[in-house]
């Protein structure tokens, strides 16, 4: 089995979220990608506390994966500074990782 991971990012619409999860499942760079939202974002850029909705994209995918999520978060992504924050995924149920791992490996 793969070193799983979750992966996060946020962005500004759902439109921008659904292409990223659909780009994500489809390339076999992530098993599933969960969206939700809106949610209110408070964070401090350039000096300002700003505060703006987002939506949420949380990956389930693997480290030998992550490069080329990091490139497709760069071409796709609208934000200056895009949010990416792998998370190894350390257990869980173990049908369900061997169904990620699964996906992953394109069977």
């Amino acid at each position: 089995m793969p070193d799983l991971l979750q992966v996060t990012t946020t962005v500004g619409t759902k439109d921008v979220a659904e292409r990223i999860a659909i780009e994500l499942v489809e390339r076999r760079l992530a098993a599933c990608v969960q969206v939700s939202g809106p949610m209110r974002s408070t964070y401090r850029w350039q000096g300002q506390v700003e505060s703006a909705e987002e939506w949420l994209c949380v990956a389930k995918s693997s480290r030998t994966c992550l490069p080329a999520i990091q490139r497709l978060l760069k071409d796709l992504h609208p934000y200056v500074v895009p949010e990416l924050v792998a998370t190894p995924i350390i257990d869980g149920s173990e049908m369900y990782l061997n169904w990620l791992a699964e996906q992953l490996d394109g069977e």
